[in-house]
């Protein structure tokens, strides 16, 4: 194909500005109840995305892509190699400025959202109307609903656990000790079942339900053992205790926030890194071959490149995002973001079994609302949810209107 190289290199520029968009948005959003609520910092933070954002994408992230994502285009409309390869660019650009708005603003958006929203745009100018799979798009307006409230009701019961069992006990530091590695047990079996129910198809590796739920428990035994080791070496200070009550169960949970953070960006990697790079992947494989197939082999060093965007997204302007998540919406204390991430995962874990179309950003979302929700609505602080669902709204609009306007510009340079 002329100009494959060109397209290449391109796209490479573009994929990376995207994956940093995606980093400064997206994993914002999984670190940011960790960093918020005083458990990690941000520069752990970053330090444990590096690691664990890589390892899901590269151990758990799959190596095939969907040319074209989430059906959202028909692909019997595309006519020609290059008009496709004009979209994805377009899709790439498109959501990378709308991610970079966001995160500088510290909107938590769907990366998802986004490019949908970009690729309905294309498809809509480039291919037709008719192009556009709208029952598809109907699904995700349905998320904006279902996420939040799924993962809220998860967090608020959580939240309200952690009430009962060991705030209110007679002991509150014996109780946190006590029933710690149980919470830890149960993030550790819902990140494996994460993984193993969406992560591993690249591998051939076809568990039964039974299986995969056993592998699950079995490293949910091995977290527990790690998180109560993690938890006898934590030294109560008496005086703050004396000062606050609950000072001690909180330096009980920070640690297990460390777990939180680790296993949601590995799960992030798993499944959403490589979906961050699926046009950029698309790109490649056209260009050098000239056609266009349903799936498209995903390089490593799409993989690599895509992790690098992502680590440097967050080192640059994660923190405005994470300061949304964590300082915001709610103030959270080591024990409430535990809870909203353990609801996180929880959310994802029975959304993807039950096939309903959720958002792992608002998920997150939804689950701070809840252990906010536990203490009361005076607890939240109602003008930045407000703004919050407003940026979700305008997501898709926006993604399109700026994929088409790119996409009209990618096609006059080109042809």
């Amino acid at each position: 194909m002329e100009s494959a190289l060109i397209f290449i290199v391109l796209a490479s520029i573009l994929g990376l500005y995207m994956t940093w968009g995606v980093g400064a948005n997206d994993v914002a959003n999984a670190m940011g109840t960790s960093v918020g609520s005083g458990a990690i910092t941000v520069r752990k933070a970053i330090i444990i995305a590096a690691i664990f954002e890589f390892a899901g994408a590269f151990l758990a992230g799959g190596h095939v892509t969907g040319t074209i994502r989430k059906g959202i285009i028909d692909p019997s409309f595309v006519t020609t190699p290059e008009i496709l390869i004009f979209g994805m660019l377009a899709a790439l650009l498109g959501a990378g400025i709308w991610l970079m708005v966001a995160s500088y603003f510290g909107w938590p958006v769907s990366t998802t959202h986004t490019i949908v929203g970009s690729l309905i745009g294309f498809g809509v100018v480039g291919l037709g109307v008719d192009a556009v799979e709208w029952g598809q798009v109907s699904g995700i307006l349905a998320s904006w609903l279902v996420s939040p409230l799924l993962g809220g009701t998860i967090a608020y019961l959580l939240a309200q656990s952690v009430r009962v069992f060991i705030l209110e006990a007679d002991s509150p530091l014996e109780a946190a000790k006590r029933y710690g590695p149980i919470y830890v047990f149960m993030m550790g079996v819902l990140i494996a079942l994460v993984t193993v129910w969406k992560g591993l198809s690249h591998l051939n590796i076809d568990l039964t339900t039974l299986q995969a739920v056993a592998v699950a428990i079995a490293i949910g035994l091995l977290t527990a053992l790690i998180g109560r080791v993690l938890i006898n070496r934590v030294r109560v200070d008496p005086d703050a205790d004396a000062d606050f009550h609950y000072a001690g169960v909180e330096r009980v949970f920070a640690p297990l926030c460390v777990f939180t953070a680790c296993s949601m960006a590995f799960a992030h990697g798993s499944n959403d890194v490589a979906n961050g790079i699926g046009p950029l992947a698309a790109i490649v494989s056209i260009a050098q071959t000239g056609e266009v197939t349903q799936e498209s082999v995903l390089p490593i060093w799409i993989l690599l490149l895509g992790g690098t965007g992502i680590v440097i997204g967050l080192a640059t302007m994660g923190y405005r995002v994470m300061r949304t998540i964590g300082k915001k919406i709610t103030e959270l204390t080591p024990s409430r973001g535990f809870c909203a991430e353990l609801a996180a995962a929880s959310t994802v874990v029975i959304a993807s079994r039950l096939g309903l179309p959720v958002s792992t950003t608002h998920i997150i979302v939804g689950a701070v609302l809840g252990v906010g929700f536990a203490r009361g609505i005076a607890a939240i602080d109602l003008r930045v949810v407000f703004g919050i669902v407003t940026s979700w709204v305008v997501t898709l609009p926006i993604g399109a209107g700026l994929a088409a306007f790119f996409f009209f510009f990618f096609k006059g340079l080109f042809l």
